[in-house]
């Protein structure tokens, strides 16, 4: 994959909803400092700063085939270079990712992109991070990097000493890719063990032992104009950097059983090993319906039969991997204020539409939810069936390019949204939607935003995938945005993100709540726990940044970030924004863009607790019994409620 892909796969696993920082204090009885923090997060229970015996070691780490000839104990290690290059043995058994770990306790607020460069690309990096291995066959300590890792030779070396100056040991170095390789073996002083030792002869490698029924997929080159589906076991000629879920995996080329793709294998717990020669031994059986099973000492691949095919769906059926439907009334057609909504609605407005309707008639203290009206999903119907939309949808999901190209399909969905906003408008609904605007909203400038069936679903949050037009102040340019959301429905990752949560999307539609504009001074998301720490469940997580909060839902740069613990009643600041830039409306309609430069402190210390209050408030009113990513906004010392929607751990 090109890095520009990879970098992007890698944004979407690792970010989260971005976020906001408060004014600094000096610490007190009721206010940690974040060093404090980081010292209590980072005890014994979460990583050890040397490992001293093999009980240490084993009370930190995960055991693959645990009393086996082929058991793999193993622990991950992080070492922050910005500390002094101290070295954390990470309990590997609680966290599953470095990542995880370092976010986890507060070592760094750093995501997606940034993050990734930081710990895997970056030569000056903050963090060194690798996994710490007994290697059964050869009967010695080992430590690894992922065999992405563009790791310097320098920092190879500064590993090598810092985990034996710290294990109770010797450790060698195991490289996992030419680079590593080549920079390891000109460096003496460093012992190595090389996979061609461990796996010496080896023809055949359980990653993962599992059994799984699927359609054999023969890969040469993966690349972006490859479909994979989560039904195929694939044949690669390479271990992958990263790959969707998929039903098994078989590579011709020895890898590491702690490689992140194998990692990944597990969790998804599908049968994943090395074959050598899998892809000329598999190639007669490319495209056909196999059961594959893998064994610590052999595996088994043959054709599935009809009855094997049989217990496969029903079991798909039974985990909900079967094509869905979202609820939807379709049988009203009035413009309802958010007055008039409940949460009930969601099936007739969207989930967006119809929560904010909820937390309007809750009439909470201190908080407004700017007055707005829904359009109903009978309206986007009635637009795609009189313009002929439906019918071209369906044949665009029939034709082979554009089911199994990606490209092409990326390129299909960009015209079919251009056809959508040229559609004819029904004059009556036009001249409806125009008036409720100019009689209940006053004509202001609005948000015209998404509230579809496809979003709040369990398991599936549909979050940030369709649009938003912002202050939108002319009649003709209302309509034009209410056909924008619509045909945001075909957005490219809108469409991946439904097929891989097996939503129907000739069944999708589209609400849209038309809703008064704010000028935010300040806007962004809080959510009612601790996203970083997911046993924090009574923490209140606030992300921030100055203006209008598009960019923070984007997370595309670093917000102000606060965690508020009412337990004792604290305030802690995270990080500061390094926003370069924010957002305000522009005078004739849309927004504008205004530098500011210098780090920003956003939220004082009562518009936190203010903000805090509203957020437990909030979750009270949909039955506390799950978390909250609620969008926010203030000006004027008010505090404004967009959006509230269950919050999905990523």
């Amino acid at each position: 994959m090109k890095m520009k892909n990879i970098l992007l796969l890698l944004t979407l696993i690792c970010s989260l909803a971005s976020a906001f920082a408060q004014p600094g204090r000096k610490p007190s009885p009721t206010r940690a400092s974040r060093a404090d923090l980081r010292q209590k997060s980072t005890t014994a229970a979460n990583a050890l700063p040397q490992i001293k015996t093999q009980a240490e070691f084993d009370k930190l780490a995960r055991v693959y085939h645990q009393g086996t000839p082929y058991s793999l104990p193993h622990l991950m290690f992080v070492i922050d270079r910005k500390d002094k290059n101290k070295i954390y043995y990470v309990n590997s058994k609680k966290y599953r990712f470095h990542k995880d770990f370092i976010n986890g306790n507060y070592l760094s607020l750093k995501r997606g992109e940034e993050f990734f460069k930081d710990i895997y690309v970056n030569d000056n990096r903050r963090f060194v991070v690798g996994t710490l291995a007994w290697q059964t066959p050869v009967k010695a300590w080992t430590f690894e990097y992922w065999e992405g890792d563009l790791i310097p030779a320098d920092l190879i070396k500064l590993t090598y000493d810092r985990i034996n100056k710290t294990f109770f040991q010797p450790v060698a170095f195991k490289p996992n890719s030419i680079r590593q390789d080549e920079f390891s073996a000109k460096q003496t002083e460093i012992k190595r063990i090389l996979p061609a030792d461990i796996n010496k002869n080896q023809e055949y490698i359980a990653m993962n032992t599992a059994r799984g029924v699927g359609r054999i997929h023969v890969i040469d080159k993966l690349d972006d104009s490859v479909e994979i589906g989560y039904n195929e076991i694939l044949v690669l000629k390479e271990v992958p950097i990263s790959l969707p879920p998929v039903a098994g995996i078989i590579v011709s080329q020895s890898s590491t059983p702690l490689s992140h793709i194998n990692l990944l294998a597990r969790g998804w717990g599908v049968p994943n090993a090395y074959i050598k020669n899998a892809d000329d031994l598999f190639k007669d059986l490319n495209g056909f319906w196999v059961e594959f099973e893998t064994k610590l000492d052999r595996y088994t691949i043959k054709r599935a039969d009809k009855k094997t095919l049989d217990e496969w769906q029903k079991a798909e059926e039974a985990r909900g991997k079967i094509t869905k439907a979202p609820p939807a009334n379709l049988n009203v057609t009035k413009l309802a204020l958010l007055a008039e909504q409940r949460r009930k609605d969601s099936i007739i407005y969207g989930a967006k539409s119809a929560n904010l309707g909820e937390i309007f008639n809750a009439k909470l203290p201190n908080i407004v939810v700017p007055q707005g009206f829904g359009i109903p999903f009978i309206a986007y119907k009635n637009f795609m069936e009189s313009n002929g939309f439906f019918d071209k949808a369906v044949e665009l999901m029939d034709d082979n390019d554009f089911v199994h190209n990606p490209p092409v399909r990326r390129k299909k969905l960009e015209e079919f949204r251009a056809a959508i906003q040229n559609g004819k408008f029904d004059e009556k609904l036009r001249a409806e939607i125009i008036e409720k605007w100019q009689k209940d909203l006053g004509g202001k400038g609005v948000f015209v935003r998404s509230s579809s069936n496809a979003e709040d679903l369990p398991n599936f949050s549909g979050a940030g995938l369709y649009d938003t037009v912002p202050n939108v102040k002319e009649a003709d340019k209302l309509i034009e945005a209410v056909k924008t959301v619509w045909a945001s429905i075909w957005k490219f990752e809108a469409y991946e993100a439904r097929e891989r949560h097996f939503v129907d999307h000739t069944q999708t539609f589209m609400g849209v709540l038309v809703q008064e504009g704010v000028n935010s001074e300040a806007s962004g998301v809080m959510i009612t726990s601790d996203p970083f720490n997911p046993d924090d469940k009574n923490s209140i997580y606030i992300s921030a940044k100055r203006g209008l909060g598009i960019k923070v839902v984007e997370g595309k740069r670093v917000a102000e970030q606060i965690l508020f613990a009412p337990k004792s009643n604290s305030v802690q600041v995270l990080t500061r924004s390094d926003e370069d830039s924010l957002l305000v409306f522009d005078e004739n309609g849309g927004i504008k863009e205004i530098p500011i430069s210098g780090e920003r402190a956003v939220l004082t210390d009562k518009v936190v607790r203010d903000l805090a209050r509203t957020a437990a408030r909030i979750k009270r009113v949909f039955g506390n019994t799950r978390e909250q990513d609620i969008e926010w906004g203030y000006a004027k010392n008010q505090i404004f409620i967009f959006q509230s929607r269950p919050f999905v751990q990523n």
